[in-house]
């Protein structure tokens, strides 16, 4: 068995446990995105499978070689485990090429393979610097150099991208994803962004309360969440109550085809709102430009308010009258109010 399995697993710092029977498989080769808010347990598994924090219960394998459960504790130098931090902690008064082989045997630092991981992760000609002279960007690929050099089973990324300016953020996680993708690395990255998790990830798994409540891919995430909780935390979301009935529900947007029957909640995704000619009508209260993308805000006929994702050029402003159709299916949750 390879890759990375953890079943059952118990572990939390007082007397009520933070992961609370959570079980997650990180397949050989792929990318895994723990995405969660504050307080789910992201930072308690990632110090678990590194080995600085003890299981309760429940089992961590690498590869299927027990790592911690029951009697087993392997200490983290010993579980091959690479780990890139939040802010690279990379040690200052090492050059980058002593920083990317510091964890290398002497004979593995004069084969070559600081230069191959430095080309890798873009920076090659860096080798002599310190890592005052680098910027934030270039400090990230140093880190992922460092945790790629000893050839681990695993790497772990501890939001890694979390201080660094939106722009570099993108070029860097554009990079990082092909960086582990030529080196063939087993990943898993932690995160409560979204937008990350959703373009970086093969698979996402979604923390809540200490256990995973739906691991897919990121399409599936989005598109075919397993509840309203997933629904509303991965991405925006219109939401109204409603009835549903014979394969349909009536909401201010009209009646719209659902799976489903009682009551519950509607939920559609603001790119599924199109402003035209056709549809009930609203009034444009708000007009927010991304510059990819902008965001519409519209006061509809009975007074709800409802959000708009809109690409392209804009043909409206505020104030206007316009009228509002939905494309593509609603999701409905029984019983489940938002």
């Amino acid at each position: 068995m390879s890759g990375l399995d953890v079943k059952g697993l118990i572990a939390g710092y007082g007397p009520e446990p933070v992961l609370r029977g959570l079980d997650l498989r990180v397949p050989e080769g792929g990318l895994v995105a723990v995405l969660g808010p504050s307080g789910c347990g992201k930072t308690t598994l990632l110090r678990v499978l590194a080995g600085f924090h003890p299981v309760r219960d429940g089992e961590v394998r690498l590869g299927g070689r027990l790592l911690a459960g029951g009697a087993a504790h392997v200490p983290p130098e010993r579980r091959g485990i690479g780990i890139v931090p939040q802010e690279g902690a990379l040690f200052p008064h090492l050059s980058v090429a002593g920083n990317v082989g510091f964890g290398l045997s002497r004979a593995g630092r004069r084969d070559g393979r600081i230069g191959e991981l430095l080309a890798l992760v873009g920076l090659s000609g860096y080798e002599a610097r310190k890592p005052g002279e680098l910027s934030g960007g270039q400090q990230r690929r140093v880190a992922l150099a460092r945790a790629l050099a000893p050839r681990p089973g695993v790497v772990l990324m501890d939001e890694p991208f979390s201080s660094l300016d939106a722009g570099l953020r993108d070029e860097l996680r554009v990079d990082v994803r092909a960086a582990l993708r030529a080196f063939g690395a087993t990943a898993l990255l932690v995160t409560h962004d979204q937008e990350e998790a959703l373009g970086m990830a093969d698979l996402v798994a979604v923390l809540r309360d200490g256990v995973v409540a739906q691991l897919g891919t990121p399409q599936e995430i989005y598109a075919r969440p397993a509840d309203l909780g997933v629904a509303l935390f991965v991405g925006e979301a219109v939401t109204f109550p409603g009835h549903a009935e014979n394969g349909t529900v009536d909401t201010p947007l009209g009646r719209l085809p659902v799976q489903g029957s009682g009551g519950g909640t509607v939920l559609l995704r603001p790119e599924q709102l199109h402003a035209g000619a056709d549809g009930v009508p609203a009034t444009v209260d708000d007009v927010r430009f991304h510059g990819h993308d902008a965001t519409v805000s519209l006061r509809l006929a009975g007074g709800e308010r409802v959000r708009q994702r809109v690409q392209g050029p804009l043909g409206i402003s505020p104030g206007d009258e316009v009228r509002v159709r939905v494309s593509g299916p609603a999701l409905f949750f029984a019983g489940e109010p938002a």
